[in-house]
C-alpha cells in the first residue's frame, strides 16, 4: 500500500509539475482530466446517494468551464455556467413531471456543486497559472505545498503517532478515522517548511510563501473532508480505483482544487504587500 503511494506520487508529482511549468495545452490537459475523472467519480458517489447526474450535463459543464478559465480572453465561463445550470434544471423538472424522482431539487443542487466545486474552482489552476508574473512558479509552488502537507500529515499520522511516539489523537473519527491531530499539525508543519523551501528555490517572496504555506497546510485539510463527507455517506471508502494506493481522481484532487484556490487569492490580493 505504502509502495503503491510512493511510485503514483512519483508519476503525478512530476507530470502536473511539467505541465504547469509549460503551460498551454499541456497543462490545460492534464488538469481537464483529472477533474474529468473526478467529476465521474462524483457522479457515480451521487448515484450511491440516489441522486440523477446526467454526464453528459455535468461534464461538458466542467470542461467549458476550465476552458474558459484557461482562455479568459473568450469570456464564456459565464455563458456555460449560465447554460449548463439551466439545462441541468429544465432536465431535473422533467424527471420530477415523469414521476422518475421526487428529490430533483436535490438532483438538481447536487449537478450544480459538481460543476460548481470542480468546473469553477477547478478553474483557478489556470487563474493562478496565468497571473501576469511568475505565474508557473507560484501553481508548482502551490502543488508542492499541499502535497507535502498531505504526504507530512500520512507520515507523521502513520509512524510516529500510529506507532505510539507521539500518542494518537483522532482528528474528525467520523469523517476519516485515520486522520490524526498529530498527523495534522505535522503535516502543517512540514508543509509550511517544504512550502519555504521551494519558495527559496522558485525565487518567490518568502514572507508570502510562509503565509501561503500555513493557509495551505491548515485549510486544505477541509477539501480532503469535504469529500470523505460524501463518501461516509455513500458508504465508500475510494471515490475510484484510477490511481492504486491512492483512490481515485476526487480522492487526488478534493484538497488540490481548495488549495490552488487559496494560493492564487493569496498571490492577488497579498503579493503587492508582502513582495
Amino acid at each position: 500500500m505504502l509502495t503503491q503511494r510512493i511510485v503514483i506520487a512519483l508519476i503525478i508529482g512530476p507530470v502536473l509539475l511539467t505541465a504547469a511549468y509549460f503551460g498551454g495545452w499541456l497543462f490545460f490537459a492534464a488538469v481537464a482530466f483529472l477533474m474529468i475523472m473526478s467529476g465521474i467519480e462524483y457522479a457515480n458517489i451521487m448515484r450511491v446517494l440516489k441522486h440523477q447526474l446526467p454526464l453528459w450535463l455535468l461534464l461538458p459543464g466542467i470542461a467549458l468551464l476550465l476552458f474558459g478559465a484557461w482562455q479568459p480572453g473568450w469570456n464564456i465561463d459565464g455563458l456555460a455556467f449560465f447554460l449548463v445550470i439551466f439545462a441541468g434544471l429544465i432536465y431535473c423538472l422533467r424527471l420530477f413531471e415523469r414521476g422518475v424522482t421526487l428529490d430533483a431539487a436535490l438532483d438538481w443542487f447536487a449537478l450544480v456543486a459538481g460543476i460548481v466545486l470542480l468546473g469553477w474552482v477547478g478553474g483557478h489552476f489556470f487563474h493562478l497559472r496565468n497571473l501576469p508574473v511568475v505565474g508557473a512558479q507560484w501553481t508548482m509552488l502551490g502543488l508542492l505545498s499541499i502535497w507535502s502537507a498531505d504526504m507530512g500529515a500520512f507520515a507523521v499520522g502513520k509512524w510516529l503517532a500510529g506507532r505510539g511516539i507521539l500518542g494518537r489523537h483522532a482528528l474528525a473519527p467520523r469523517l476519516s478515522p485515520k486522520k490524526t491531530v498529530e498527523g495534522y499539525v505535522g503535516g502543517i508543519i512540514i508543509g509550511t517548511a517544504v512550502t519555504i523551501s521551494a519558495a527559496l528555490i522558485l525565487d518567490l517572496p518568502v514572507l508570502l510563501a510562509v503565509v501561503v504555506g500555513l493557509a495551505v497546510s491548515i485549510f486544505g485539510l477541509f477539501g480532503d473532508l469535504s469529500i470523505s463527507l460524501l463518501k461516509r455517506e455513500a458508504g465508500l471508502k475510494d471515490s475510484g480505483k484510477i490511481f492504486p494506493g491512492h483512490g481515485g481522481a476526487l480522492d487526488r484532487s478534493d484538497s488540490l482544487i481548495w488549495a490552488i484556490a487559496i494560493v492564487y487569492y493569496l498571490v492577488l490580493f497579498l503579493g503587492p504587500i508582502l513582495a
